[in-house]
């Protein structure tokens, strides 16, 4: 990534000196089909496409010098205030010198970009079924100038207007409302020596003022579905907004493009009730895209997700949860972050925490998926948890430095933490004082960009609270806090006094206001734990005493952050900790149980809990789990407390319990649910003895049944992936499945499947694919990493470990920074987990203090991660002792 950071001081200075006035972007895409031509056919060099820019700003001092940023290989002219610029002269690969300015100025850039195979920029992929070739943009945080000429910094807003030439027939979108002239007069001349090929031009209307990373263009033979949302408002004023959802051809078949359209229009509704600024950006476009790196990005009037959001086979509840809770999460930022937008990525939480909160609150309030509250605290918490814990953990408002520190900064912190801060907040000034504070903040920053001192201010006026105590200990402060209850009880089993702990990390000793409900349990004559008190209180210092639950009955359970009120690890006395072991799938409420799962497994992480104690949990209790997305996260945390926090000398049992144990509720389960469902899924992914390798072949080639399992195509990959890593399925195996899905998926699937064997052979192929050459696409990198890292294999990865040290720095420097972190994050030898291992880690950490920060945080984050495993397996060793 050599010369394409832009630091803070750089931007704030830029802005000091220039404003937009516009951009008018003319991308020419007919040479995305067909064969490359001229130079482009090259061995080596990429295909190319021709974009042409022209930016009108203005410089409050005239004369003096800027820069605008572009990554592309050729420029092909430049011209400034109408003179021509030596490209050789002013274009180093990622900056363009402006010397001389005016004070108002108009620079024109003619270039020729790369299609991206990385997922940033202007993304290429070519679709397998039908050879149809698919595009579409992605930004953040910096990311557009790989498409056109641009100022790449959030504050420098503007309005856009786009052309795109495009293949005849292929349909085209951007920002704003397309119109296309079929004949294609006015398209830009083809460069390479192609002449002009046939195609349309497609017109967008101009934007609003909106930053550079969410402006977007989509082109390919889309299949396109519409509908439109209505909303009249109490003036009597009509508000109409086009809808359209899109996926490839291929998908079309599988697409529930109804259920995408119920979720939007009640989160339009939803955010037109409680916002009081109706949706400022036209149409509501929705496309989904291969090869997608992220959940989805919030363009405005052009949103895209990944397209594993359409599903090719049965999924559970909680599937469509996520989606539901992403498409929100989206939509929100029509208003938090497109709307309004942060200054610089310090303030990243002033969207992305809003939208996380606002995702969760609008789910549960406007659709069906009304208990979005526990996925929340079991699911979206848990990353928040992990993250705080890390030594590259940072306060929700961070420090930033630059572009690739923004890269990093999209975390459980900015996201699920923020998010947490956030509800605790509305508990704190008042649900209405909050929203109130919102639509002043919107109206008031309209199409500008803020602070966080922005937000405070509103949200001051609205509750009249002073906010700055609260958000020097939450937002300014990192680290997590433990709460802890401490019980007396008297002769006659009352209790005496009641008071919650609060501890904090030596590294990260804030210890904060929390309000927080303490709820006491006990079973009742059915054997049901239920709450029988329960008592709120404002937790602040080291020791609190609740005093309204003074002279209630002792309780088997003592639940600190009922309701989950605020951010904090729960953490269990003696007692409640023994009625969990044995009563836990007696809890009748949900959201108390979710929290006390996630209290179970943050004593497992800090290796207070065993790993074989955690396991023995899950085994006893999660079959009678009623919530889907609980259930599917104590599959993942039973995995992973296998496979880093048991010993190693009872790996072997561990997996063979959970095996058994997964094929048990297997098989009880209702027959078509989707509680069997997510067993079958569980069951495979630790199936390991023969007699259960055998059964999976058998689902597979229908020789075995178990009652109402439908083994689809998503679930054959999944009983297939089992089994190459075990040996138990060859390259022909998985060729012939391939041939059975050739299809984009299929081949990523059989790609991680290649990848899993169990051979050396196997395994320095999958290295020098994702290591030494960049021929693979994204999303086919994530597959191989997915499939070389297998916990059974630890002996055949061992050779990696070295291989890694001496890669991560030139693959830092020499790949983009998405596959840079794909092969620093995923091929860590985190499965050669002793002491030696975490020594040559910190040995490299020692000797490279001068490699990029961002590397360096990622490898400083594995270290921790692989010390808390080794920590976590010493706990579990001794319970076996």
């Amino acid at each position: 990534m050599p010369g394409e950071n832009l630091s803070r001081d750089e931007a704030r200075e830029r802005a000091d000196l220039l404003s937009v006035d516009g951009y008018e972007v003319a991308l020419d895409l007919r040479s995305a089909v067909g064969a490359p031509e001229g130079a482009e056919g090259d061995e080596g060099a990429p295909r190319t496409f021709r974009s042409v820019t022209t930016i009108r700003f203005r410089c409050a001092e005239p004369g003096a010098s800027a820069f605008a940023d572009l990554i592309a290989p050729s420029v092909t002219a430049v011209t400034l205030n109408g003179a021509d610029l030596d490209p050789a002269a002013v274009f180093d690969g990622s900056r363009i010198a402006l010397e001389e300015l005016l004070a108002e100025n108009e620079l024109t850039v003619d270039a020729q970009c790369a299609y991206s195979r990385t997922g940033e920029g202007l993304h290429r992929f070519v679709d397998p079924e039908d050879g149809e070739v698919y595009l579409y943009t992605q930004y953040e945080p910096a990311d557009a100038r790989r498409v056109f000429a641009n100022f790449e910094q959030p504050d420098l807003k503007a309005p856009f207007r786009f052309e795109v030439t495009a293949p005849e027939g292929w349909t085209v979108r951007s920002n704003g409302v397309g119109t296309l002239e079929k004949d294609g007069r006015g398209a830009l001349p083809q460069k390479g020596g192609g002449g002009r090929r046939e195609g349309g031009v497609w017109r967008f209307a101009e934007t609003k003022p909106i930053s550079t990373y969410i402006t977007s263009v989509l082109a390919g033979p889309y299949h396109e579905v519409t509908d439109s949302y209505r909303r009249t408002f109490e003036d009597g004023t009509v508000l109409e907004i086009p809808l359209s959802a899109l996926c490839r051809k291929g998908l079309a078949p599988y697409f529930d493009a109804e259920d995408v359209f119920l979720v939007t229009k009640q989160g339009l509704d939803f955010f037109h009730d409680h916002f009081d600024y109706p949706y400022p950006f036209g149409k509501y476009d929705q496309a989904f895209v291969p090869e997608y790196n992220l959940g989805a990005m919030e363009n405005p009037g052009l949103v895209t997700f990944r397209e594993e959001f359409i599903f090719r086979g049965q999924v559970t509840s909680a599937s469509y949860e996520r989606r539901a809770n992403v498409i929100l999460h989206e939509m929100a930022h029509m208003w938090f972050g497109d709307l309004v937008t942060m200054v610089w990525w310090d303030d990243l939480w002033l969207k992305e925490s809003f939208a996380d909160f606002m995702g969760s609150f609008s789910m549960v309030e406007a659709t069906r998926f009304t208990n979005g509250w526990i996925t929340f605290a079991n699911n979206r918490k848990a990353w928040a948890y992990r993250a705080d814990q890390l030594p590259s953990t940072h306060p929700v408002t961070a420090d930033i430095r630059d572009l690739e520190d923004a890269k990093l900064n999209f975390d459980g912190i900015t996201y699920a933490k923020g998010a947490s801060v956030l509800k605790q907040l509305v508990a704190y000034v008042g649900r209405e004082a909050f929203l109130e504070g919102a639509r002043r903040y919107f109206k008031r920053h309209a199409y500008g960009n803020t602070r966080l001192r922005d937000l405070l201010a509103v949200l001051e006026e609205t509750s009249g609270r002073d906010l700055a105590g609260w958000s020097r200990a939450w937002l300014e402060t990192a680290g997590v806090n433990s709460l802890t209850p401490q019980l007396t009880c008297d002769a006659e089993g009352r209790i005496t006094e009641l008071a919650v702990l609060q501890d904090a990390a030596p590294g990260h000793p804030e210890l904060r206001p929390h309000r927080v409900a303490v709820g006491l349990y006990r079973r009742d004559d059915d054997g049901a734990l239920v709450r029988y008190a329960r008592a709120e209180a404002d937790v602040d210092g080291a020791r609190t005493v609740v005093g309204e639950l003074t002279g209630a009955d002792r309780p088997e359970l003592v639940l600190v952050n009922d309701d989950d009120l605020t951010y904090c690890k729960i953490r269990l006395d003696a007692r409640s900790l023994d009625t969990l072991r044995d009563h836990l799938g007696d809890l009748t409420d949900p959201l108390a149980r979710a929290l006390c799962w996630s209290a179970l497994w943050n004593l497992t992480r800090d290796a207070l809990m065993p790993a074989r104690d955690f396991i023995a949990l899950v085994l006893r209790h999660a079959g009678r789990e009623s919530d889907i997305g609980v259930l599917q996260m104590l599959h993942a945390w039973a995995t992973s407390a296998l496979t880093h926090y048991a010993a190693p000398a009872w790996r072997e049992e561990g997996g063979r319990l959970l095996a058994e144990g997964a094929l048990g509720e297997l098989r009880t389960a209702e027959p078509g649910s989707q509680h069997q469902l997510a067993w079958a899924r569980f069951f495979a992914s630790v199936a390991a003895s023969e007699a259960d390798l055998q059964l999976l072949t058998g689902l597979l080639d229908a020789t075995a049944k178990i009652d109402g399992l439908v083994v689809d195509q998503e679930l054959r990959w999944a009983f297939l992936e089992s089994l190459a890593a075990h040996g138990h399925a060859d390259e022909a195996v998985l060729d012939a499945e391939l041939a059975r899905d050739d299809t984009a998926s299929g081949r990523r699937h059989q790609v991680r499947c290649l990848a899993a064997r169990p051979s050396a052979a196997v395994k320095a192929q999958a290295w020098a694919q994702v290591v030494e050459s960049d021929a693979l696409s994204n999303a086919l990198v994530a597959a191989v990493i997915a499939g070389f890292s297998r916990p059974g294999q630890r002996e055949l990865l061992a050779p990696y470990a070295a291989k890694y040290f001496e890669a991560i720095e030139r693959v830092w420097t020499e790949r983009s920074i998405q596959i840079s972190m794909y092969v620093v994050q995923g091929l860590f030898p985190a499965l050669q987990d002793d002491r030696s291992t975490l020594e040559a880690t910190e040995a490299w950490l020692a000797a490279h203090r001068h490699a990029a920060p961002a590397l360096r945080r990622l490898v400083l984050e594995a270290a921790d991660d692989l010390a808390r495993s080794l920590r976590g397996q010493e706990c579990d060793a001794a319970a076996g002792e």
